[in-house]
């Protein structure tokens, strides 16, 4: 990479979507750089330490496939890999394909601005450094964005303190300390039941209740690793063939079952790994409100045979949303947890959090004295990464003013008014609901296929044609208000009430439900005749096409 500040990309991240994006465009010769504002490279596998953090997607669908070497070179350890191996093996592939020396760690992009006349971004850094680019390639995640909550007192409390997102990178000792944990998402949960058995005591403010149910996590030997390599051809065949991008297929006939046929196959697939009890149900545990309940109350069952008290079992039972209908947590022995003398649930529905204290947290009557507090309050979801940039489009349009009510693509990867600025795993794709690494391989060789049709035909400016976004809206709204999940309060709909205006009533169609296959055809015929949707331009020339 030369010294110059003017690159042909710039991608912002080095997550999973980000390295990816960075080994396709060097392969093409590409002069390109990634900007990260951690000290190295990894993303969400870099950031999230907490005890517990893994995979829920089964690690050898989780990997990347462009690689037959890297595929049959790497072993994973688990079914469900954990946090430090999932950062080794980025680490062994940034490193096996030479990718580093392209990367610039521990600055952040703090604000761009379009350039129209000359078809270029200027980006200034939060070292005080800038860039131009001709394109610029937001590989940002989906959950990048921590949120805290905002209660009286927070700073006035004098143990240590911090969201899952930024746990230290040197250990925290938990022996004997007396832990609080704020909320029960999928972090917490998995949080919660790594550490219940390690502290002293452990007190779980929890506002809402999630459904959850088994990892069924286990080793993978030398001998399963063999056949796995045997079968990656197999694996990504059937992992393109599913909504969720996993190897697990949904199946019809609820109705056609008997009651006992379908008590049976949930008891069957609640014991198998990962989201076979969702991914692998009846399809139409999603669209028909009655189904849903019906397995709801096979999942509550579990839940009440799992914990021994009662009274904590149904507190821990969600009575706002149907199972599966928002962001799925997957577990070990997280209901057990409730069963130690050592770990008590409070509900802040109950007795909510008064304030913070020097020494702990007060809620009505009681004051729970605290040595560490452990914020795992989630993120501001898909859209939250691009607000904290200062995005200037066309005409000084801000971003975060254009997607104020929710975001507008054209599939999840142009935004009409932001030429060049090309999204992988943005808003409106399939990467917020389906498997992330199926998913963004999917979206980044589509973004290197434009930006290959740009420079072979000396094309300088990209952006979404307004009726192309337009009907994209239409069918993102189509495919996310058929399904229940539309009355679901959880992130996919940019519901948080830790977020400024994301607690309003307001949906944000912030994620593609139509599922991947749909997802991948639609995107393959729109490269296949020519980008229709998308005025192309050259910076020599005011005429604009449009294919």
């Amino acid at each position: 990479m030369t010294d110059s500040q003017h690159r042909d990309v710039l991608v912002i991240g080095a997550g999973v979507s980000g390295i990816y994006q960075l080994k396709r465009l060097v392969d093409l010769d590409f002069d390109v750089e990634v900007i990260e504002g951690e000290d190295d490279l990894g993303g969400t596998w870099y950031r999230n330490r907490y005890p517990g953090c893994r995979f829920d997607s089964e690690s050898y669908t989780y990997g990347y496939s462009f690689s037959q070497e890297l595929l049959d070179e790497w072993h994973w350890k688990e079914l469900f890999s954990g946090q430090p191996e999932n950062l080794r093996y980025l680490n062994h592939v940034v490193d096996r394909f030479d990718l580093r020396g392209h990367m610039t760690f521990g600055t952040r992009v703090s604000s761009m601005r379009w350039d129209d006349a000359a078809s270029l971004w200027h980006l200034t850094l939060d070292d005080g450094t800038e860039r131009t680019a001709r394109f610029v390639v937001p590989s940002l995640g989906p959950l990048s964005a921590a949120t805290l909550p905002n209660y009286d007192g927070m700073d006035d409390f004098a143990g240590q303190s911090f969201h899952t997102f930024r746990w230290p990178n040197e250990p925290v000792d938990l022996a004997g300390k007396r832990v609080g944990v704020i909320g029960t998402g999928a972090t917490g949960i998995q949080v919660i039941a790594a550490i219940a058995d390690q502290v002293g005591e452990l007190k779980v403010f929890q506002r809402r209740p999630n459904w959850s149910s088994p990892l069924n996590n286990a080793a993978i030997s030398k001998e399963q690793m063999a056949d796995i390599r045997a079968r990656y051809d197999e694996i990504f065949d059937n992992c393109a063939t599913s909504n969720g991008g996993f190897e697990h297929v949904a199946r019809w006939g609820f109705w056609d079952a008997t009651a006992d046929e379908r008590r049976a196959l949930w008891d069957h697939l609640y014991t198998q790994p990962g989201f076979a009890i969702l991914a692998a149900n009846f399809a139409e545990i999603f669209l028909d409100e009655e189904a849903n309940r019906e397995l709801s109350d096979y999942i509550a069952d579990r839940i009440r045979r799992r914990v021994d008290d009662p009274v904590t079992a149904e507190k821990l039972i969600p009575k706002d949303h149907g199972f599966g209908l928002q962001r799925l947590p997957l577990e070990t022995n997280y209901f057990e947890a409730y069963n130690n003398p050592n770990v008590h649930l409070v509900d802040v529905t109950e007795t909510p959090i008064d304030r913070f204290t020097e020494t702990g947290i007060q809620t009505g009557d009681t004051h729970h004295e605290l040595d560490l507090i452990i914020y795992a309050t989630g993120f501001d979801a898909i859209t939250g990464s691009y607000d904290r940039i200062d995005v200037r489009g066309v005409d000084g349009l801000a971003l975060r003013d254009a997607w104020k009510d929710g975001p507008t693509t054209y599939v999840g990867v142009l935004s009409r008014g932001f030429p060049n600025l090309l999204m992988v795993a943005g808003p409106q794709s399939v990467s917020g609901s389906t498997n992330f690494p199926r998913a963004i391989e999917t979206g980044v060789d589509w973004v290197t296929g434009l930006l290959e049709h740009a420079r072979s035909n000396g094309i300088t400016r990209i952006e979404a044609e307004p009726a192309a976004e337009a009907e994209w809206q239409t069918e993102v709204v189509r495919m996310h208000e058929r399904l229940l999940l539309r009355n679901s309060k959880g992130w996919f709909t940019g519901y948080n009430s830790n977020v400024a205006g994301h607690s309003n009533g307001v949906v944000r169609y912030q994620a593609y439900f139509g599922g991947a296959p749909r997802y991948r055809k639609r995107v393959a015929e729109i490269a296949e005749a020519g980008y229709p949707g998308i005025a192309f331009s050259s910076v020599l020339s005011v005429e604009t096409s449009s294919n």
